[in-house]
């Protein structure tokens, strides 16, 4: 007899050669040993590979593993792994009493040993994740802090060049307070007491039924009434800026009425023409006056004043056209006056029609009678002047006294000519006699 091994491998053939027909003996394999015909693997290499792959996905995501090389059947897997350092294994616990298998576990690690590294964007490095996020709220705090100032010099130089630098604090401390554009302009406009000198007209405008005016309307307006000005030749002091002494706001003072009054810049340039008509073109003699009682403050700021308010101011232009006016009739009767005198004579009513008759009469008299006065001062009637004759032939207080004493003086001269030749009148009676 003889044995083929084939038989053990492939279950093939008999198991021995021999003449004498013997039973059969077939081998079965184990079914763990059989091999997939596609992979030409063992059940248990499939659920090795498998497990292999459920191992190096479970690895990627904790992140331990970083390659692994399972690509090829009949390859050998290999996985690279990578280890996190740990700190040392904490002592073992004490054995426990008899009977017991083991004693308490002990501590599992040691102290963790070095941890993740954080790096800023300007290479700072930090070991602690909250200092590193408070540091990089930080530097954007600081970031956003200077773009801020960058912007807010900028918007501070733009409220510098209307005047309204003032109004940079109250904006700033708005801002700081986190309030939305409508919330800082509302209380821009009701708490600011620097905004609401810079455009106080607009309250006035409110009072009399009309709208408030925008900012950029309000300035708008103040450069077209300063143009106009300047067309008419006005001085610059009548427009310029001015610093509010409570406020330190910047106001053009003078525009507020015109805004407070919805005066148009047409109706503004008509005022201020119908002014220069009166004064300018006025007669050569009154214009006299006006320079030597006010120098060019009448044809430039009491015109102004007049286009200003023509209600209140032409009382005021009125006043010193008449005084001038008072001036030149007793320029044209010979005689001189004062800016005081020919004020107080105008606000005693005399007008230019009183004074041109007074001043002839006052003219005809008054040297005469100053001589008189100077012959007679002994009988104690004091000197006749101007100021005197003034007095009686307007009608103003000392009227009755000055009466009295030219006629005293009328008196003694007559009685003076009476003596010398019986005459009845002299030179104090014949001039002008009932003129006055």
């Amino acid at each position: 007899m003889r044995f083929n091994p084939k038989t053990l491998i492939d279950g093939a053939g008999d198991s021995f050669d021999a003449p004498v027909a013997t039973p059969k003996t077939t081998y079965t394999p184990d079914p763990q040993d059989i091999r997939d015909p596609s992979t030409r693997r063992t059940p248990a290499q499939i659920a090795a590979q498998e497990a292999l792959a459920e191992a190096v996905t479970e690895g990627r995501k904790l992140g331990i593993i970083t390659r692994t090389n399972l690509a090829r059947p009949g390859n050998v897997p290999t996985v690279t792994v990578v280890r996190t350092p740990t700190g040392a294994t904490g002592p073992t616990g004490a054995t426990g009493p008899t009977g017991t298998p083991t004693g308490p576990t002990g501590t599992p690690t040691g102290p963790t040993g070095p941890g993740t590294v954080y790096t800023a964007p300007d290479g700072r490095i930090f070991t602690d994740l909250a200092s590193y996020n408070a540091y990089l709220a930080q530097v954007e705090a600081d970031k956003k802090r200077r773009q801020g100032q960058s912007a807010w010099n900028v918007l501070k130089g733009y409220l510098d060049n209307f005047g309204l630098g003032v109004l940079a604090g109250d904006i700033e401390g708005y801002i700081k307070e986190g309030l939305s554009y409508e919330e800082l302009l509302l209380k821009l406009r009701t708490e600011s007491a620097a905004y609401k000198r810079r455009f106080s007209a607009n309250q006035g405008r409110i009072s009399k039924g009309l709208r408030a005016l925008s900012e950029a309307e309000y300035i708008a307006l103040e450069d077209q009434y300063q143009n106009v000005m300047r067309r008419y030749g006005m001085p610059d002091t009548y427009y310029a800026q001015t610093t509010d002494p409570t406020t330190g706001i910047k106001i053009q003072q003078g525009f507020e009425k015109f805004i407070e009054g919805d005066v148009s810049p047409v109706e503004l340039e008509d005022r201020i023409q119908t002014a220069y008509n009166r004064v300018i073109n006025a007669a050569p003699e009154v214009m006299g006056s006006l320079r030597q009682f006010y120098g060019d403050l009448i044809t430039n700021g009491d015109i102004l004043a007049y286009a200003l308010d023509t209600k209140n101011a032409i009382e005021n232009i009125k006043r010193k056209v008449g005084a001038a006016e008072i001036g030149a009739e007793a320029t044209q009767a010979g005689l001189t006056t004062s800016m005081a005198r020919a004020e107080e004579l105008q606000r005693f009513g005399v007008t230019q029609a009183r004074a041109e008759q007074g001043f002839q009469a006052i003219a005809d008299i008054l040297p005469s009678a100053q001589k008189l006065s100077d012959i007679y001062r002994r009988q104690g009637l004091g000197d006749y002047t101007q100021e005197t004759a003034e007095q009686e032939a307007f009608g103003i207080p000392g009227a009755a006294e000055a009466g009295r004493k030219r006629r005293r003086l009328t008196e003694l001269e007559q009685a003076q000519f009476a003596g010398r030749s019986g005459a009845a009148g002299g030179a104090l009676a014949r001039d002008r006699a009932g003129a006055i």
